[in-house]
C-alpha cells in the first residue's frame, strides 16, 4: 500500500533532511522546507514512513520554530535559499487524512476545452506555490541510506506552443485560426515534471536562458511544480529554444528554432548526484554524465529522437550499453534494428539492453525485461485525443515510476499508458501530464461503471486512496498578463 502522505517543495524537500521514512512528528529535520513551502508534518526527504505523517498546512513567510524531526540527516547537497538544519516552515500539522484534498490544485482552474473562446483560455491566474503531490509511490520501498533523489534528468528545455483543434495542415500561402492554443515548458521538462507529479523526488539539470520565455520555464518547474533545479543554470545573451507544434487529429508537427547552450551537460553537471535513475535523451555524442550515474548505481532510462535513429543507428545502439531501460516508439525502434515490425525491433533491442518498453501508438505497447524474463502487451487505451505532445514523455514517467516500485512488467506497462492516455485529453505538453487527482476519478469511474478494465488494473487499489482529490494546473495560452 502506497503512503498517501504529502510530499512537498522542489524535488520532494531541499536535500540533507532526515532519512527514508523517519520524519518526526514535531517537524522536518535539518534541511527542511523554504519559507513559504508547506508546514511541518509533511515527510522528510527521504520519504514519509507508510500512512504516518499527516499534511501540514500550507505555511507562507517565515520559517516556524518548530522542534526538528528525529530523522537521521540524508546525505544530499542542501538545496540553495533553504533554512538551517531543523528550521521548518510555518503552521502546523493537519489533522486527519495523510494526504492534502486541496493542495494539488489552485483557484480559477478551468478545462482546456479547445473549442472554447480564446478569452475564457486565458483566465488562469499567476503561478501558485510550491506543488504538492499527494502520494508518494516509492514509500513502500525506501530505505534509510537511500539516495535523497529519486530521479536526475538532464537535458533541452524548450518554450512549447501547441496549437490544437486543427482539422488539417495548412495549405501553403493561407492563414487558418486554431481553436485551441497552450504554451508550457517542453523538451526534457516534459518527463520532468510528468515524474514530479506522480510523487517522486525530481532533479533537473537545463541551461535556461535569461529571457521571458527562460524565466516562465523556470518558475513553473521550480515553484509551481516542484521540479529541483539545482544542477541548472541560467545564461545571459542567450535565449531560449521554442518549439511551435501543431495538433491535427491525432498527430501533430513542431517546428523548433533555438541555438546550442553555451555550455555542455556535462560541464553543466559535473558529479551528477546520487540518485535512484537518471533519464537521458541519447545523443550521438557519449554524454559522461550518463555513464557516471550508471557507475554510481542509478538505473538509465532512456529514449532517442528520429533523427538520430535514422542516420546513426549503430552508434545509437553502442550507447545503450549502460541503459537499464529503453523507451523508443515503434519508428524509432524500427529504424534502430533496421527490421520491419515492433516485434522483431524489440527481440534485437533486447540483446542489446536489459528493459525494452515500444510505443506502438494506438497499437498499444510491447516490451521485455531479462531481468525478470517478463514480457507483455498491453492494449492503448481508447480515449478523445486533443494533443498528443509529449504523451511519449508522460508514458517514460510512469514506466520509470512503475520500476522504481518495483511492479511487473505488465503493471508498469499499464499504469504508463493510463498516464500517457490522461495526457492526450489536455493541451501542453509537460502540463498536460496528469497527477494523482486525475488518476484517482479515473479509476474511481471506472469502479463506478463496472468497467472491462477493472481487472486488468485492479493493482491500482493498492495505491489509490478512497477519497477524490484536486486537478493538477493546465497550460495557459500565454505566459501571464500584466498587472492592473
Amino acid at each position: 500500500m502506497a503512503d498517501h502522505g504529502e510530499v512537498t517543495g522542489p524535488g520532494g524537500a531541499p536535500p540533507g533532511g532526515p532519512a527514508p521514512g523517519t520524519s518526526g512528528p514535531g517537524g522536518p529535520g535539518p534541511g527542511s522546507p523554504a519559507p513559504g513551502s508547506p508546514a511541518p508534518g509533511s515527510p522528510g526527504p527521504g520519504g514519509p514512513g507508510p500512512g504516518s505523517p499527516s499534511p501540514g498546512t500550507p505555511g507562507s513567510g517565515t520559517p516556524g520554530s518548530g522542534t526538528p524531526g528525529s530523522g537521521t540527516p540524508g546525505s544530499g547537497t542542501p538545496g540553495p535559499g533553504g533554512p538551517g538544519p531543523g528550521s521548518p516552515g510555518p503552521g502546523g500539522p493537519g489533522p486527519g487524512l495523510g494526504f492534502d484534498l486541496a493542495a494539488l490544485g489552485g483557484p480559477g482552474l478551468e478545462p482546456d476545452d479547445p473549442e472554447r473562446d480564446c478569452p475564457d483560455d486565458l483566465r488562469q491566474p499567476a503561478r501558485p506555490g510550491p506543488y504538492s503531490v499527494s502520494i508518494d509511490p516509492l514509500s513502500a520501498v525506501r530505505r534509510p541510506g537511500d539516495p535523497f533523489v529519486d530521479v536526475f534528468c538532464a537535458g533541452t528545455v524548450f518554450f512549447d506552443i501547441v496549437f490544437t483543434g486543427l482539422q488539417s495542415f495548412p495549405r501553403t500561402g493561407t492563414e487558418v485560426w486554431a481553436p485551441g492554443m497552450g504554451s508550457s515548458p517542453g523538451g526534457i521538462a516534459n518527463i520532468a515534471v510528468a515524474m514530479r507529479r506522480l510523487g517522486v523526488r525530481t532533479w533537473l539539470a537545463a541551461a535556461f536562458g535569461a529571457d521571458v520565455y527562460g524565466e516562465y520555464c523556470w518558475d513553473t518547474l521550480s515553484e509551481q511544480e516542484g521540479v529541483d533545479l539545482t544542477a541548472s543554470r541560467r545564461f545571459d545573451g542567450w535565449h531560449s529554444p521554442v518549439t511551435v507544434s501543431l495538433a491535427i487529429s491525432e498527430d501533430r508537427t513542431m517546428v523548433t528554432h533555438g541555438h546550442r547552450a553555451p555550455i555542455c551537460l556535462d560541464d553543466m553537471i559535473g558529479s551528477p548526484p546520487a540518485s535512484r535513475a537518471c533519464f537521458a535523451h541519447l545523443d550521438t555524442e557519449e554524454q559522461a554524465w550518463v555513464r557516471h550515474s550508471h557507475d554510481a548505481g542509478s538505473l538509465v532510462f532512456a529514449d532517442v529522437g528520429w533523427e538520430e535513429s535514422e542516420t546513426h543507428a549503430a552508434t545509437m545502439l553502442s550507447r545503450l550499453g549502460y541503459c537499464h531501460a529503453f523507451l523508443p516508439n515503434a519508428d524509432e525502434a524500427m529504424l534502430l534494428t533496421g527490421t520491419r515490425t515492433p516485434e522483431r525491433a524489440l527481440s534485437t533491442l533486447a540483446r542489446h539492453v536489459p528493459v525494452v518498453a515500444i510505443t506502438c501508438g494506438p497499437h498499444g505497447v510491447l516490451a521485455a525485461d531479462q531481468i525478470t524474463g517478463e514480457r507483455a502487451r498491453v492494449p492503448a487505451l481508447p480515449v478523445p485525443a486533443i494533443d498528443p505532445t509529449g504523451a511519449g514523455d508522460v508514458f517514460g514517467a510512469g514506466f520509470v515510476v512503475g520500476t522504481l516500485a518495483g511492479w511487473a512488467l505488465e503493471h508498469r506497462l499499464r499504469f504508463a499508458t493510463l498516464c500517457a492516455a490522461l495526457s492526450v485529453q489536455h493541451f501542453g505538453g509537460s502540463l498536460s501530464s496528469p497527477g494523482w487527482g486525475e488518476i484517482v476519478a479515473w479509476w474511481q469511474e471506472q469502479r463506478t461503471r463496472g468497467s472491462d478494465l477493472v481487472a486488468a488494473y485492479g493493482f491500482l487499489d493498492d495505491l489509490l486512496p478512497g477519497a477524490a482529490l484536486s486537478p493538477v494546473r493546465r497550460a495557459a495560452a500565454t505566459v501571464g498578463h500584466r498587472s492592473a
